[in-house]
């Protein structure tokens, strides 16, 4: 497992993009996020208050009430072009995991103050090199792997959406319709 830290949270063309760099390793790991996810993590990053607590300070202050704490966060695996996450907790000595969207668990890492691990496996699948003056993507070494293009948000969201309705989980697939068809019609009012 490779640490790495919020290096940047940017909105792109395609969407919000969530930057992961190894902390020990040239590496970044884009990965795109909702808006939801992105707003709890800018808020966090930037120190702001909020007047009542959203949903990551809430599942947060849960843990502190259940005397609860987030050991670590892992993205352990890329399925399909989805990354997937799980947190590791600790309660009485015990540890215990739940499986939760990379988005979520570095939100709640973040107030927790946990460290976030990437899988070797997925750094390697997915991680992209960032000149840190330019901002622009490099390759310093030639014999480097090629790494296939993140995909973007729409296509993840229709992986998601065929997913959602596989497992039948209705409710989520109609909120990923409705995100498929902003993403579409950016300009609709709608």
């Amino acid at each position: 497992m490779i640490q790495v830290r919020v290096s940047h949270l940017s909105l792109s063309k395609m969407g919000f993009v969530l930057l992961l760099k190894g902390t020990a390793d040239p590496r970044t790991l884009p990965i795109f996020i909702g808006a939801a996810e992105a707003q709890s993590i800018a808020l966090q990053m930037s120190g702001t208050a909020v007047p009542r607590p959203i949903t990551h300070d809430l599942f947060k202050n849960l843990l502190d009430c259940l005397e609860c704490r987030l050991k670590r966060v892992d993205i352990h695996s890329l399925q399909e072009s989805t990354f997937f996450a799980r947190l590791l907790l600790e309660h009485d000595g015990l540890e215990f995991t739940l499986d939760a969207r990379p988005s979520d668990a570095v939100a709640l890492a973040l107030r927790c103050d946990s460290p976030i691990y990437v899988a070797l496996s997925v750094m390697t699948q997915a991680g992209i090199q960032i000149d840190d003056k330019t901002g622009k993507v490099v390759s310093t070494d030639p014999a480097a792997p090629h790494h296939p293009p993140v995909r973007s948000p729409l296509t993840a969201l229709q992986a998601q959406l065929t997913q959602a309705v596989a497992e039948e989980h209705y409710e989520e697939a109609a909120r990923i319709r409705d995100e498929i068809r902003r993403l579409d019609h950016p300009h609709s009012g709608n």
